[in-house]
């Protein structure tokens, strides 16, 4: 399996796909963009992107979602373990500058403050510890991956930094092909993306139908089509098989409601979701 995934070697997507994908060959992306252009352009290749995270909310791909509307295969909720990663001989001491992406930074403020660290953001967790390995200045350390230590031949010097230990990512993998699992015993997860036709009360009439089913909403979040303030499309997950009747019935309810409905995919839960 090909895996596109935003950033450089030794990014958090990277160590994600590797992770619940071990023989896969990964392909890095400078944008998300382009993580779902060469998904969209090729049934090989899939993307795994990450769409939420624990602590500090959306990531913000919502608009690349609706835009190329990739069928979802899996969710991943991955352990965003930060560390202090310095060139080889370098201690804590040492460290007066610390560079990541401006979520690492701010996962980690309780460290960077603790021990005095100056933030410098850059674009990426990865791209920070390229940097600080190409710099080879002591003073400078990166926050990132376990991952990135070992291809840009850094010293791990201090592990978990982050201030939630229980810190995860969810990840989506996606692709171009419409792939569904067999309705089973197992717990899985039906997003669909939906435009409301434009009268009054029209959320909550949509939504009566998963009520009157009994079907267990998990996701709601409204986002403005492009180049508008006044329409907007919901992002939404269910609990359930698209094949259960329940979820059948909630959805042609919501169809009536709806100038625009599709269907992004039917994958199984996370194991991590309840906890």
């Amino acid at each position: 399996m090909k895996i596109a995934y935003q950033g450089i070697p030794g990014s958090y997507s990277e160590s994600c796909a590797k992770k619940n994908y071990p023989d896969c060959e990964t392909i890095s992306c400078k944008t998300f963009d382009e993580c779902f252009e060469i998904a969209s352009n090729d049934s090989k290749i899939r993307t795994i992107i990450p769409e939420s995270n624990k602590t500090t909310g959306n990531i913000g791909i919502e608009y690349l979602i609706f835009k190329f509307r990739l069928n979802i295969y899996a969710e991943h909720f991955y352990k965003i373990s930060h560390n202090l990663l310095g060139v080889k001989g370098s201690k804590i001491e040492n460290i007066k500058n610390v560079y990541s992406h401006a979520q690492a930074l701010s996962q980690s403020s309780k460290f960077i403050k603790k021990n005095n660290l100056t933030e410098q953001v850059r674009a990426d967790t990865a791209g920070s510890a390229k940097y600080v390995s190409e710099t080879n200045d002591k003073t400078k350390a990166a926050i990132a991956s376990s991952l990135s230590a070992e291809i840009y031949n850094l010293d791990v010097i201090e592990k978990d930094i982050q201030d939630n230990k229980e810190n995860f990512t969810r990840f989506l993998l996606m692709g171009k092909d419409i792939i569904q699992p067999e309705n089973d015993d197992k717990l899985y997860v039906t997003s669909f993306l939906f435009k409301l036709k434009s009268k009054p009360a029209a959320l909550y009439s949509s939504l009566q139908g998963m009520a009157i089913n009994g079907v267990n909403m998990i996701k709601l979040q409204s986002f403005p089509e492009k180049n508008s303030f006044s329409s907007y499309f919901f992002l939404c997950e269910v609990e359930g098989h698209l094949n259960q009747e329940k979820i059948k019935n909630s959805l042609e309810d919501l169809n009536y409601h709806c100038e625009d409905m599709s269907v992004l995919g039917v994958f199984e839960a996370d194991k991590l979701r309840n906890k």
